[in-house]
């Protein structure tokens, strides 16, 4: 946990870095593919996913260091040619798993958010789930357990592998030549990322493009297909949080709705999208058919909004930035109050994604986040042991709660006045 929390600490500021410079690069050249609020849902969608893996908020049913420990042929050593092996063996379990997030309606809901922008770009790499509670799958790495891979090693290659996923989420890189035989590379992705019927669930690979072409999933991107983004069934929400779970809540409705028995025990373990007859003719869900005629959700968002959305991101990187340089110390108080620090991280996140949507419930949201940060800070006497750093912390603090409420307020009141005008209007 520490330890994570001080790789983030780095590679945060790195990632973040380069989103930026490719929003710059684009505007540069002329050929800007990233929009502002796409962007801050996917760096919410980024702060919520390293906030959950920090705080270990999943239950493995069967852990890699168990199977290691009783299916090993042989033990080895940790040399190089042992973090190569689990390299693969990460990448092999990888594409598995992405491929049945891609084709069983159940593990859909664990994918669906890194595919939720309709832009591609660095920023949706940042798209990650928070939603696979239960962890199922270690099984998939019985190949490194069968040749004795520490669980150490596996340890230090798994985020390694994560990371080296980031680069070719973008459009401005073309095709690379020979490189493009063995490794998985932007023009690979951008395929991936398609809702075009000829790209759709093609490239699973997450670094070997060779799994594909051995699997049958592989698919060239055509000059004369321009891939178009997004999914089939629009998240229509800025809220990471919301994106996360939407699948989970159709299909807890279509099994609570249908009649059939049978289809409320099934239908879990269907084909990706698959519906109940009854309940799809009942409860209709809108779906794209035309892929190169659709209107990408973008709300109105004033420059003010932006801005405001933009600092609301901002404090909230500074907030888990604090979180992970200080686990150790906040965990010496009291092993729970991590978990009340990260209940405010998704708070934050939550309630200013809602205000990104125009939502008038974001009032509610932001009020009772910064009710809660208030709380801690006049109950405690202090931000989680920010004081020892800076004795004015505290009262920056709080003039950032209250000052995020009334601001909060002020947009929902506002957004509120111009909807009434142009529905009058019409």
């Amino acid at each position: 946990m520490e330890a994570y929390g001080k790789i983030l600490l780095i590679s945060m500021p790195a990632f973040l870095f380069l989103v930026l410079f490719e929003k710059w690069y684009g505007w540069y050249k002329g050929n800007d593919t990233v929009r502002n609020m796409d962007m801050l849902s996917s760096l919410s969608s980024g702060i919520t996913n390293v906030t959950k893996d920090v705080l270990g908020l999943s239950i493995s049913i069967l852990t890699y260091s168990w199977l290691v420990n009783r299916v090993a042929i042989v033990h080895t050593q940790s040399t190089v040619w042992t973090y190569i092996i689990a390299f693969i063996a990460l990448d092999f379990a990888g594409y598995w798993l992405h491929r049945w997030s891609h084709h069983i309606n159940l593990f859909w809901n664990l994918h669906v958010i890194h595919h939720s922008s309709e832009e591609f770009n660095l920023a949706c790499a940042l798209r990650q789930s928070i939603s696979e509670i239960v962890k199922v799958f270690a099984f998939l790495l019985l190949p490194a357990a069968l040749l004795g891979v520490p669980a150490k090693v596996i340890a230090i290659v798994a985020p390694l592998q994560l990371f080296a996923q980031f680069w070719y989420h973008t459009r401005h890189i073309n095709k690379i030549g020979f490189f493009e035989k063995f490794f998985v590379t932007p023009s690979h992705h951008r395929v991936h990322h398609a809702i075009n019927k000829e790209y759709l669930d093609k490239n699973l690979g997450q670094i070997f493009i060779f799994w594909d072409k051995l699997f049958g999933t592989y698919q060239e991107e055509l000059q004369d297909v321009p891939p178009v983004y997004g999914i089939t069934r629009p998240a229509q929400t800025w809220n990471p949080v919301k994106i996360n779970f939407q699948h989970l809540w159709l299909l807890m409705k279509d099994a609570w709705r249908t009649k059939s028995w049978k289809e409320k025990f099934t239908l879990w373990f269907k084909p990706t999208g698959y519906r109940p007859e009854d309940v799809a003719e009942k409860y209709p869900i809108y779906k794209i058919e035309d892929v190169y005629h659709f209107e990408k959700y973008a709300p109105k968002a004033s420059s003010a909004l932006q801005a405001w959305s933009w600092l609301q991101v901002v404090f909230a990187l500074l907030f888990i930035s604090y979180l992970f340089g200080n686990i150790a110390s906040i965990n010496k108080i009291d092993g729970g109050y991590i978990y009340l620090y990260g209940g405010f991280i998704f708070l934050t996140v939550y309630a200013y994604t809602e205000l990104m949507d125009r939502n008038p419930y974001a009032i509610f949201w932001e009020g009772i986040k910064n009710a809660f940060a208030l709380g801690i800070i006049f109950y405690f006497g202090d931000w989680f042991g920010a004081s020892q750093f800076a004795s004015w912390i505290n009262y920056v603090l709080i003039a950032y709660f209250i000052t995020a409420t009334l601001v909060t307020a002020w947009f929902v009141y506002s957004h509120y006045k111009e909807d009434r005008q142009l529905s009058v209007s019409f």
